[in-house]
């Protein structure tokens, strides 16, 4: 967008509208298993059913995201092709998360509840996700102000997670828990985040104003021959998501439920601890979110990467040591967490300068095939990010059954049902649970522990490397298309 005046409208109203949406991905993404460990009874075959359920939704998002992502391609409405599909995704999807946290139901009835409930998140979700980001290339093809949307929007979206990691551990465990029990809060912050979302993302629906050129253009069919072409034929879009993907993975690890769990078991079930390990985490990506548009422009991606990886592998490095050679207290919070501080940094580096590396791809596209498919192309990101977090749950799962975490889980969900039901009062539930998580082993814990820190940093290393020999489209490269293109 040329126009001084919308571009600078566009920069405000784009990035406010994300801000819901993120807060609602970081109850279903960071807390939705804590919310079933912590509140429902389950043997390992109902947690390993559920896990095949996210698994298999994932799995099933191979398919919708990128036909949601054809099916945007040839909308045409006087709104354009994006808003719409933001209207009618937060809606939907601010439904299917309130029932989600407020159906009360266990045993195998509930994992069928889950399965329905969570498909649907789905598939709502999908509506709403790939028609924001999509939003981006058809803002601007200028490759600074693609920065600038990409690094604040990401700035807002850390926001939402932000105000959801700070607020959902807080007030879902111990003295604080909304309505004295962890049931009642997490069912009161699902309402919220179900009026959030939508509020947030009005700004977008009615503040925003993309270019609209395709309205000239015929619809392309929906099919799956033109997604299985659009991904197979552009060869920078494959190994970017497969880079993508590794790194999701790694990254999504600490948040899956086991950081959660692990300094539950490690420092008291008190929400408080958890709040003020995952806000500093993220408190320190502020810095790129701000200013990643001025280091792009003095350091390269690949260079830029090359100084994240060992930022962030020092970090995990200090959160397995303190972990290890520290008895609890103090002084091995702090470094645990000063540890994933510097972790997170550099992850999050990396996942800024992914973003941009899958959009990068839409000029590939249409240097390579005469057309930009941005909705097909925009689709394989958030399939991936959410391919990547059904993984790190299927990761929390098992790791929780070979260590045999479970059993706890099971005993706090019960003492959770029992306050809820007002068998037992809110304080007698907090000394149970006390009891319950001093039986903990010291090789439980440290298994949570290396789980969260060395399977990290080796998926991390792998997707670095490749980016480093498979990527092609660096800056230089990426100019010389865009001029080759505009040449035509």
């Amino acid at each position: 967008m040329d126009d001084p005046k919308v571009r600078k409208k566009n920069l405000i109203m784009f990035p406010l509208g994300t801000v819901g949406r993120d807060m609602i991905y970081n109850l279903v993404t960071s807390y939705l298993l804590t919310f079933v460990l912590f509140t429902h009874n389950l043997s390992a075959a109902q947690l390993s059913a559920i896990t095949a359920i996210m698994v298999a939704a994932r799995i099933f998002d191979a398919l919708n995201d990128p036909i949601m992502g054809n099916i945007i391609e040839r909308t045409r409405t006087r709104w354009g092709k994006f808003k719409p599909w933001l209207v009618i995704g937060i809606v939907t999807t601010s439904i299917v998360i309130y029932l989600a946290f407020n159906v009360r139901l266990q045993g195998w009835s509930f994992v069928y509840f889950f399965g329905v409930i969570y498909f649907l998140y789905s598939i709502t979700y999908t509506m709403h996700d790939i028609s924001y980001w999509g939003m981006v290339p058809a803002l601007s093809s200028d490759a600074n102000t693609r920065n600038q949307y990409t690094s604040r929007a990401t700035l807002f979206a850390g926001i939402g997670g932000m105000l959801a990691a700070s607020f959902i551990p807080m007030f879902t465990a111990g003295d604080n828990a909304i309505g004295g029990n962890a049931v009642t809060a997490y069912g009161r912050i699902a309402l919220l985040f179900a009026i959030l979302g939508p509020a947030f993302l009005a700004f977008t629906i009615f503040g925003v104003k993309e270019q609209r050129n395709y309205n000239n253009e015929p619809a392309p069919p929906i099919s799956f021959k033109k997604i299985f072409g659009t991904i197979s034929g552009n060869d920078q879009l494959l190994w970017i998501s497969l880079i993508f993907l590794l790194q999701q993975i790694g990254n999504g690890i600490v948040l899956s439920g086991i950081g959660q769990t692990y300094i539950y078991v490690e420092f008291g079930y008190e929400g408080v601890f958890f709040t003020l390990f995952q806000m500093l985490g993220m408190f320190v990506t502020a810095f790129l979110m701000i200013f990643y548009p001025m280091i792009s422009r003095h350091l390269s991606r690949k260079r830029l990467m090359s100084i994240l990886m060992v930022i962030s592998a020092a970090g995990y490095i200090v959160m397995l040591l303190a972990g290890l050679l520290f008895k609890t207290g103090n002084i091995k919070f702090i470094l645990i967490t000063l540890g994933y501080m510097a972790a997170n940094f550099g992850q999050y580096g990396f996942y800024l300068i992914m973003m941009i590396s899958i959009m990068n791809t839409v000029e590939y596209n249409e240097y390579l095939h005469g057309v930009r498919d941005e909705g097909i192309v925009s689709s394989l990101r958030p399939f991936l990010t959410k391919l990547a977090s059904a993984l790190t749950v299927a990761i929390a799962n098992f790791t929780y059954i070979i260590f045999h975490i479970i059993t706890y889980t099971n005993g706090i969900a019960g003492l959770e049902q029992a306050a809820n039901a007002g068998d037992i009062s809110s304080e007698e539930k907090a000394v149970q649970i006390t009891n319950l998580l001093q039986g903990v082993k010291h090789g439980q814990s440290a298994g949570l522990l290396l789980v969260m820190t060395v399977l990290p940093l080796l998926l991390m290393y792998l997707s670095y490397r490749l980016y480093q020999i498979k990527y092609k489209l660096d800056e230089e490269e990426y100019n010389r298309i865009c001029a080759a293109i505009s040449e035509r």
